[in-house]
């Protein structure tokens, strides 16, 4: 993965908000309507929030009729999770190499 894309990912999860988001949509996908509820704003929010997600991959957008319907992509959760391993673990060997 690429570091811009993998900065746009954390970034995005620095959000508590589009955390709980994510955390909503792990059974299920789910639409809008599902999810507003557990918030207290609006839904040009909520649709601001879940398009920043999209963008980095997060979740996907299905139509079914007039709804939006949004699953979480659980493979890009897990590739960012090895990215930072990767991090960590390249930064542990440099850090046991200088000692």
């Amino acid at each position: 993965m690429e570091n811009e894309l993998l900065s746009l990912r954390l970034k995005a999860l620095a959000d508590p908000h589009r955390r709980k988001i994510l955390s909503l949509l792990q059974e299920e996908a789910k639409c809008a309507c599902d999810i507003l509820p557990y918030f207290e704003f609006t839904q040009p929010t909520l649709s601001h929030h879940m398009k920043i997600l999209e963008q980095v991959g997060f979740v996907s957008v299905e139509k079914r009729k007039s709804w939006h319907y949004y699953a979480v992509h659980k493979d890009v959760m897990a590739e960012v999770l090895h990215e930072l391993t990767m991090l960590m673990n390249k930064n542990d060997t440099k850090e046991g190499v200088q000692k």
